[in-house]
């Protein structure tokens, strides 16, 4: 069973907002309380792109395409990993997944599509 599970995403116009989940599942509050965790953006025939990282100590760093736009936030309670993204743009459009820095797990992934 994965450890990352992703939700959100979809198709949204540009302009418009979405915003991504990422529960990790099957780790216990104590652990996840000290994982770095962050999203990455993968388009064809492109790098995997660093979109934004939170760390344990709640400092966060974004991409320059991304800040003052997007959010990376966490709910320790419900060890859950959330972006909100605003002002979506069309060059935002990819595959987001979900990492865990500290132990190096992955999210499913969820397409984010936007429309010009």
């Amino acid at each position: 069973q994965r450890q990352l599970v992703q939700s959100g995403g979809g198709l949204v116009q540009a302009g418009g907002s979405l915003r991504l989940s990422c529960v990790a599942q099957r780790t216990i509050f104590s652990v996840f309380v000290g994982l770095d965790m962050a999203y990455y953006r993968q388009t064809p025939g492109k790098q995997s792109e660093l979109v934004a990282r939170i760390n344990s100590d709640g400092s966060t760093i974004y991409s320059d395409s991304v800040k003052g736009r997007f959010t990376i936030s966490r709910d320790k309670s419900k060890k859950a990993l959330f972006l909100q993204m605003n002002s979506l743009k069309p060059e935002d459009t990819g595959d987001y997944l979900c990492h865990d820095e500290t132990r190096d797990y992955w999210g499913q992934g969820t397409q984010v599509t936007v429309s010009s």
